[in-house]
């Protein structure tokens, strides 16, 4: 297991090799596996990436921010522009569909898709928008009949995707939830089975209680 010390320079080292990052506004510190970012970003894409890239790191166990987006010069928009170009970028759904809303920058999404991927793309679809602060995606997946019959197509996708360590991962349904538990080895490996178990049809809500092997 990596103490914080490594773990720490692992995380920096990650935030110096991503390119969409300027690692030098962004503070480490960890403590028991737990680490925490902050400074002040010029973007939320940056923000965002700088997120990913620590998540990707082996050994993370949870990450708090407490980063700032602080805006400068053309970045600037007015929260009314913003959602205009939000819903331009929304176009290919339906306005019945998704709403935006925006305030102070932060745009939140709401209303309903059929599938999970969709909610992602309406989410990376604004997400790089100049002058959005952050994003709330709130967009719910809409209920089908019954999902009773996705557990071995999810325990299947499993097996498939990634892991010979599949095995070690368990998967719940109850209602249209899919719960996991189990022992997963990396941020990595938990973020591939949570979007296995959304790509099945009818999934509305996704509970991870997988505990990450020390």
């Amino acid at each position: 297991m990596k103490s914080d010390a490594q773990l720490k320079q692992d995380v920096l080292e990650e935030l110096k090799w991503e390119p969409a990052v300027s690692a030098e506004l962004i503070g480490v510190e960890v403590k028991e596996g737990i680490v925490t970012l902050a400074g002040h970003v010029n973007s939320f894409p940056e923000k965002w990436h700088a997120e990913q890239a620590a998540q990707r790191v082996s050994g993370v166990k949870a990450l708090a921010v407490e980063m700032d987006v602080k805006l400068t010069g053309f970045s600037k928009r007015t929260d009314a522009d913003i959602a205009a170009s939000a819903e331009n970028a929304l176009q290919w759904l339906s306005k019945d569909t998704v709403k935006v809303m925006v305030e102070n920058g932060w745009i939140t999404l709401t209303g309903e898709v059929d599938w999970e991927y969709q909610r992602q793309i309406a989410s990376g679809g604004v997400r790089y928008l100049i002058g959005v602060t952050g994003v709330s995606n709130k967009i719910e997946i809409k209920p089908k009949a019954s999902i009773s019959a996705v557990k071995s197509d999810i325990e299947a996708a499993l097996k498939r995707r990634a892991t010979a360590r599949a095995h070690e991962i368990n998967v719940e349904i109850k209602g249209t939830d899919v719960t996991l538990t189990g022992t997963v080895h990396s941020w990595s490996e938990r973020e591939l089975a949570k979007q296995t178990a959304w790509c099945s049809d009818g999934v509305q809500n996704v509970v991870d209680h997988t505990t990450l092997a020390s």
